[in-house]
């Protein structure tokens, strides 16, 4: 960036009052150490967000805020700028008019930029500003997807990049392989009024992407829908489907959810890394106390242990794990799952299939008469399974299973709660897992926080409630055993 501009661009930072003249002190020194431009090293840091530097150009500079569908893209326009430009310097021509080029731009006050893109195109360059994910969006659209990322992403032989639907299909793809580098867990494409909301969960937290113009909502989905062997024309039912996605990481399980909206429909796209799943059970980050105990349950021949939490706690990786540690090749290890997420080598799965009535429990029958020594139940739902799964334990077999419950305790509770005789939840239960996810503190900028005597009495308070919920809770099972 250019002297004048870095000045202009340090003023209004301090006048803002986003940042005090000694953080932008140390930012400045840091920055230039490190080789970044002011504005990037300040929203990687998190001293300001991308949302209030955008602002600080629009109310300082006066330079205005675009979004992908206020233009009307041509290929020659978007051909005035080469992709491999427009991926460097995260640029993307918007407009063309009586020899000034309209530029969205992540730093319009990065003169140097401007400078470069005149002397390329020969023309006047009006900078406006996009929020990067919207700036990445058109450069996935407009331009070949090699030249919109860092890695390598296979597109079909078949898909031609004259037709409309090629942007389509780089699109989806680009996204796809986004979440996986980002490492996120899930995507959702939300429909809006006018466009189609794109958010990725990351550590357990929605982060919105980008918004894709409302006229290409229903081919982005349709897309997505035929990857994973949807009927693109139900659009009045949920439905759930299956991707096998390979790229330069290796392959990854998408699981696909369709729901029927009033605005259209919402896709949710969970992401299923088996090298990320199935970890050995000393990665998966329990106490050496719980992790000695957990062991000390799987050592067991027969009988049930289950894994208890809210949705999204990590159950069923604990599950994989655990089957991964006992998979010996003198065990029949068999599972039922709904869907079956990894492809366990060695371990044989059942898929369950409501359509030909092949729930939990019918395959459950079927799995008891194939000599099985340890078997897998992805969750306990109703009595009829929650039945044959204790008698399968109680009559010489290791039983590893889900139940949603919010503590150890209450797993009891809920199974007597089904119907569940007390004897056989009491006879068969060996052990009950009980987790949660933690978010993990970065290593790079934590930093040290002193909690309010406020905050501090809220969670001695919160505690001290859960405390007191436990206890009672544990009283009422001594009391139902």
């Amino acid at each position: 960036m250019a002297v004048l501009g870095r000045r202009r661009l340090e003023s209004a930072l301090l006048n803002s009052g986003l940042i005090s003249p000694e953080q932008l002190e140390l930012a400045l020194e840091e920055q230039r150490q490190q080789g970044k431009r002011l504005s990037k090293y300040l929203i990687e840091k998190d001293i300001i967000t991308e949302e209030q530097f955008i602002n600080i150009l629009e109310e300082y500079f006066n330079i205005p805020r675009v979004e992908p569908g206020q233009f009307n893209i041509t290929s020659e326009i978007a051909a005035l700028i080469p992709a491999e430009t427009a991926k460097r310097l995260r640029v993307m021509p918007l407009a063309h008019n009586n020899g000034q080029l309209t530029v969205a731009m992540l730093d319009p006050l990065d003169l140097n930029c401007l400078d470069d893109l005149s002397r390329l195109t020969g023309l006047d360059i009006n900078p406006v500003t996009a929020r990067e994910s919207s700036i990445n969006y058109l450069i996935t659209q407009f331009y070949s997807i090699e030249d919109a990322g860092d890695g390598k992403i296979i597109i079909e032989s078949d898909s031609d990049p004259q037709t409309d639907e090629a942007p389509v299909i780089r699109m989806v793809n680009s996204l796809i392989e986004k979440a996986i580098d980002e490492e996120a867990s899930d995507i959702h494409l939300e429909p809006d009024e006018d466009s189609l909301r794109v958010r990725m969960r990351l550590d357990g937290i929605l982060h919105d992407l980008t918004a894709i113009p409302g006229h290409v909502r229903a081919r982005i989905v349709s897309r997505v829908k035929i990857m994973a062997n949807l009927d693109i024309a139900e659009r009045r039912l949920p439905q759930d489907g299956n991707i096998e996605w390979q790229s330069n990481g290796g392959g990854v399980s998408l699981r696909v959810s369709t729901l029927p909206t009033i605005l259209g429909e919402k896709v949710v796209i969970r992401l299923l890394n088996k090298d990320k799943i199935v970890l050995p059970l000393e990665e998966l980050g329990f106490s050496r106390e719980n992790y000695n105990a957990l062991l000390e349950l799987l050592m067991n021949h027969a009988g049930l242990l289950l894994v208890t939490g809210p949705t999204g706690c990590g159950k069923t990786t604990t599950l994989y794990s655990a089957l991964h540690y006992l998979n010996r090749p003198e065990d029949n290890i068999i599972t039922v799952e709904d869907p079956v997420e990894y492809r366990l080598k060695g371990i044989n799965q059942v898929q369950v299939n409501q359509r030909i009535n092949r729930t939990f429990a019918n395959a459950l029958r079927s799995i008891l008469r194939q000599d099985p020594d340890i078997v897998m139940v992805g969750e306990i739902r109703d009595l009829e399974t929650a039945k044959i799964t204790t008698q399968a334990a109680f009559t010489g077999h290791l039983v590893l299973s889900t139940l949603h419950t919010n503590n150890a305790a209450g797993a009891v509770t809920r199974l007597i709660d089904m119907g569940l005789e007390n004897y056989l939840a009491t006879a068969s239960l060996v052990g009950v897992i009980a987790q949660r996810l933690v978010r993990k503190i970065c290593s790079h900028c934590k930093k040290e926080y002193r909690l309010s005597d406020d905050e501090k009495y809220f969670y001695k308070a919160l505690f001290q409630k859960r405390t007191t919920a436990e206890i009672n809770q544990g009283h009422q099972v001594q009391t139902l055993q």
